[in-house]
């Protein structure tokens, strides 16, 4: 039985030698890219298309027609490649259509070789897009998926390609468009005709499960916090119905690959932006950590019975340690969690709209209205709409239970950097001898999942600096806590991160600054000022804070002296070079225009150098200050103490429901992690 896809859905292949077929009713281009773990295009050498149409296991038409053939061998793909995606684009020349608006919704199908349909999948919702990614095939714990994706591009396939991070992107386009002009190649035969008995028409009903053609997306709107949904990061990329993803799904840790909070202005990989592809293969690793063998194969996982799918496996994942590896993990763990909640949403969206539409239909008819004959219209309109979102919640179940099992599996897994702090590996804790790559900031879950917590990892160096809010919110209120009780959640909060990225790094490469003007944060400072671990004591009243933004100040203007003159060495001797990070308790309160100034120059300035921030703070305190403090509000990750929905990423719209790290009631861990990394920088100094 074909399974027939809407936007965001995915499916388990059976077979790796495929056909994609192809039918546009009107001439367009076929081309394929192979994708990394996180779908980068690491060169022309990657892109199939009419002017070089074979790839290993990937061979596409030479020219444009209205029918495509694809073949597709999965497993003769490059062992880098995680993922396959089929483009399709309006040729560039001639007289034809200028945009898919013009033309029938294009229909995909995979199949077998002998012609028996796997997945079918139906392209609608496009409107001035000249280019489109048709759908994805990709490597998930040792087996393949297929993916409807329907990402449109108004800039068509420069646009495109650009944003699956292709530096010559540009000039491959214009390549494709000559050698679809000048008709190089004989043109690719057009499939045979289908029986009556086996025709599946592109213009059939819609599917059980799809998105309703006249919705949009939009982040939804969660508390007071959520900003207005992020415009596309890409230019000419337009956004599509509900639960349609992006090329590169925004992560926690990636600005627009992360979960982007109010104002930060930001993009998904997050999300948390991805950073900007250059076109080559993205590094994964530490700058500090490069081994020099290749790294040995991931664990995998046993074979699955017929039917059953695959035993999750901790480390299930491309990278050149086992760190790296459960990082692209939880990523992709992000990744499907968004993807199939955005898959329900719409079709959820979809069986709403239908019934709706249905009811009008009957109320539109006098004759309808009453009787026994409107009852029934009435009743088989509700059992139709109950039916699509019975289908959509039990697809939705199987692969929260997936993900569920893998969340088992991974997180006892994961090292300290990444652990939750009542995970076991934190009672063996030893100081580190390198830098991690990311850290833990927390957890995120969503309405429909609110068991299944993926954890938000931000990569090292931080990028940013982060604001921990101990304003008041619809989430405080609902925790029954108070003003008081919610500034000191938020300080503990603050320690909590700062110890955190004490322990993950090695002796003498993180120091923290404390700037407490009123003393307020004494007693959630106290583990970090017992343990010994602070680079000075915290700063209070006016001179304090002066003394240590001055210093801090000054630090950032020697080093960037330094990188700009090409000159590192001459650092003044004795200098250290180790990141800072300089915890700022109950801003504004405290803080004259000089002080505030210097803060907005190190949030600026300070991360490019190892200086980072970390301000806990009251939003409608800071606003007193008027427009001069949004510039450091928006550059900041904002957080909070208590679990709350304002991180909404940009790729899918999603608000997603942050927690904080904080530490279990009662439990130590903290102490004993400190004193050991007291007892480490000890050794060091010696």
């Amino acid at each position: 039985m074909t399974a027939e896809l809407v936007r965001g859905q995915n499916h388990p292949l059976s077979e790796v030698r495929l056909e994609i077929r192809i039918s546009a009713g009107t001439p367009i281009v076929a081309a394929a890219t192979i994708g990394d773990d996180r779908g980068t295009v690491r060169g022309t050498e990657w892109v199939a298309h009419p002017g070089a149409p074979v790839l290993p296991g990937v061979e596409v038409p030479r020219q444009a027609a209205a029918d495509h053939r694809l073949a597709v061998d999965l497993g003769a793909v490059p062992q880098a490649a995680h993922r396959v995606s089929v483009l399709l684009a309006l040729p560039t020349t001639g007289a034809g259509p200028a945009c898919f608006s013009a033309v029938a919704a294009p229909f995909v199908a995979v199949t077998g070789l002998d012609g028996t349909e796997l997945v079918s999948y139906t392209i609608t919702d496009l409107d001035a897009e000249s280019a489109v990614v048709a759908l994805e095939l990709y490597r998930r714990q040792g087996s393949w998926k297929v993916r409807a994706i329907g990402q449109g591009y108004a800039g068509g396939l420069t646009a495109l390609l650009t944003d699956q991070g292709l530096s010559e992107a540009g000039r491959l386009a214009a390549a494709v468009d000559e050698t679809v002009a000048r008709g190089l190649a004989r043109s690719v035969a057009a499939p045979p005709q289908r029986t009556a008995e086996g025709d599946r028409s592109r213009h059939t009903p819609a599917p059980a499960l799809g998105p309703d053609p006249g919705a949009t997306a939009a982040a939804p709107g969660a508390t007071g916090h959520v900003p207005s949904q992020p415009t596309s990061p890409h230019a000419g990329q337009t956004s599509g119905a509900p639960g349609q993803p992006a090329p590169r799904p925004p992560y926690p840790d990636h600005a627009a690959s992360e979960p982007s909070p109010e104002g930060s202005g930001a993009s998904p990989s997050a999300a948390p932006q991805p950073p900007a592809s250059t076109g080559g293969p993205i590094d994964y690793s530490h700058p500090r950590r490069r081994p020099a063998a290749p790294p040995p194969p991931p664990p995998t996982a046993p074979p699955a019975q017929p039917g059953q799918p695959a035993q999750p496996v901790a480390g299930d994942a491309t990278g050149w340690s086992m760190d790296e590896r459960l990082y692209n993990q939880v990523w992709g763990m992000f990744e499907d969690l968004a993807r199939t909640t955005a898959a329900y949403r719409s079709a959820v969206d979809f069986a709403d709209s239908r019934r709706e539409k249905e009811l009008d239909q009957v109320l539109s008819d006098p004759r309808g209205r009453i009787g026994g004959q409107g009852d029934a219209a009435r009743e088989a309109a509700r059992a139709k709409h109950a039916q699509l979102v019975d289908r959509a919640r039990e697809a939705l179940d199987r692969d929260l239970a997936q993900l569920t099992a893998e969340s088992e599996v991974v997180e006892p897994a994961l090292p300290a950097a990444y652990a939750r702090w009542d995970n076991p590996v934190w009672h063996g804790y030893r100081v580190p001898m390198e830098n991690p790559m990311a850290v833990r900031l927390g957890d995120l879950h969503l309405p429909e999942s609110p068991s299944l917590r993926i954890p938000m990892l931000v990569r090292l160096p931080l990028e940013r600096g982060l604001w921990i809010d101990s304003g008041r919110s619809a989430s405080s209120d609902d925790f029954g806590t108070d003003e008081d009780a919610l500034r000191r959640l938020a300080m503990d909060t603050a320690v909590a991160h700062a110890a955190r990225l004490l322990a993950v790094h090695p002796p003498g490469e993180f120091g923290v600054h404390v700037v407490d003007p009123a003393g307020a944060g004494a007693q959630s400072l106290l583990p970090l000022v017992r343990a010994g671990v602070l680079a000075s004591p915290p700063a209070n009243g006016a001179a304090g804070v002066a003394d240590v933004l001055s210093r801090l100040t000054q630090r950032v203007d020697l080093v960037q002296m330094a990188v700009r003159g090409g000159a590192p060495d001459a650092l003044p001797p004795g200098f250290d070079t180790s990141d800072q990070l300089l915890i700022v308790h109950d801003f504004p309160h405290g803080f004259d225009d000089r002080a505030v100034t210097r803060l907005r120059y190190l949030a600026d300035e300070g991360p490019t150098v190892g200086v980072h921030l970390m301000m806990v703070a009251d939003r409608e305190d800071a606003a007193s200050y008027g427009p001069l403090l949004d510039p450091l509000w928006r550059a900041l990750l904002r957080l909070t103490p208590v679990p709350d929905d304002h991180l909404a990423d940009p790729w899918v719209g999603h608000a997603w429901t942050y927690e904080p790290p904080l530490v279990p009631p009662g439990s130590q861990v903290l102490h004993q992690v400190l004193a050991q990394v007291a007892a480490g920088r000890r050794d060091w100094n010696r």
